[in-house]
């Protein structure tokens, strides 16, 4: 797709969800764009996006009852991290970033400077890569492991036959985004899932119960065919499963959300509300080291 695609914009009116969230919960992944006149995009993007501003995000977190975020480096700044860690250090303490790096080229100093910013994982986004490039991946583990960061996945696991054992085996955590961006097709008893499952259930991995647009093949809430897909995964271990929204949920062909109702969606998929108080907040607390 060429990167003249303007993506829609998140809904500007976000409503307060249903069940208010208990406090310190937190929004696992979220992007920030713009203003593209001083964080201008890289050429080969694959679309563009409309602006996207803290202000705005803060607006929606606050009406949805969120104390917390996770920035996530968007694949259009390539290894320009300038957009997010100035949104992290203009937010404060309850925001936290994943970022974007060429292990080849960056330096310990950056990392730490992004560090003490607070910077807490790297993703590689390739998920619509047939292969995911692993000297790339272990380039970047030998980077990040002495700051006990951990490596958030943006992959397509169909297209990675082989992930149960090779993530197993890594030294840092490994965050999986969206819940494995598998598809719904052939259902939670297909191998894929199943290995991410097990790989779940022996806590060798975290999973994102996010962006269930993405998977679904409906194009409205409450993507129920989806649903399976995310209780499955809650109940395989509640103690490595963390929620988000995927604000401003760029790059989408369907209506896109409203982000109180993707909220909702968390009730439903996890009724307990013991289990949704360690998705929302004392699993996030732990993976990007906030205070209690």
């Amino acid at each position: 797709m060429s990167n003249n695609h303007i993506c829609a914009g998140a809904d500007p009116a976000p409503h307060m969800p249903k069940d208010l969230p208990p406090p310190g919960a937190c929004d696992c992944h979220a992007h920030i764009f713009g203003p593209a006149d001083r964080y201008p995009y890289s050429a080969q993007r694959k679309y563009t996006p409309p602006d996207a501003s803290l202000e705005a995000y803060r607006h929606m977190l606050a009406t949805l009852g969120l104390s917390r975020a996770i920035i996530v480096q968007p694949s259009v700044y390539g290894f320009d991290n300038r957009a997010t860690l100035d949104a992290i250090k203009l937010a404060g303490g309850n925001f936290r970033g994943v970022a974007v790096i060429d292990p080849a080229t960056i330096s310990d100093n950056e990392l730490d400077h992004m560090h003490q910013i607070g910077v807490r994982g790297v993703r590689i986004n390739q998920a619509y890569d047939q292969t995911l490039d692993m000297d790339y991946l272990h380039k970047v583990v030998e980077k990040i492991q002495r700051l006990n960061w951990h490596l958030q996945l943006f992959v397509n696991l169909n297209r990675f036959p082989d992930f149960r054992r090779q993530l197993g085996k890594l030294p840092v955590d490994v965050v999986i985004d969206h819940m494995g961006f598998t598809g719904v097709d052939e259902g939670v008893s297909n191998s894929c899932f199943q290995d991410l499952i097990a790989l779940l259930r022996q806590g060798k991995c975290w999973v994102k119960l996010s962006a269930a647009y993405r998977l679904s093949a409906q194009g409205v809430v409450p993507y129920s065919d989806v649903a399976p897909f995310a209780e499955a995964l809650a109940k395989a271990n509640p103690d490595r499963c963390v929620w988000a929204t995927d604000w401003p949920h760029p790059h989408l062909n369907i209506p896109v959300p409203n982000d109180g109702d993707l909220l909702d969606l968390l009730s439903k998929w996890v009724p307990d509300a013991e289990a949704r108080h360690k998705i929302l907040v004392d699993n996030p607390a732990m993976l990007y080291g906030f205070s209690a």
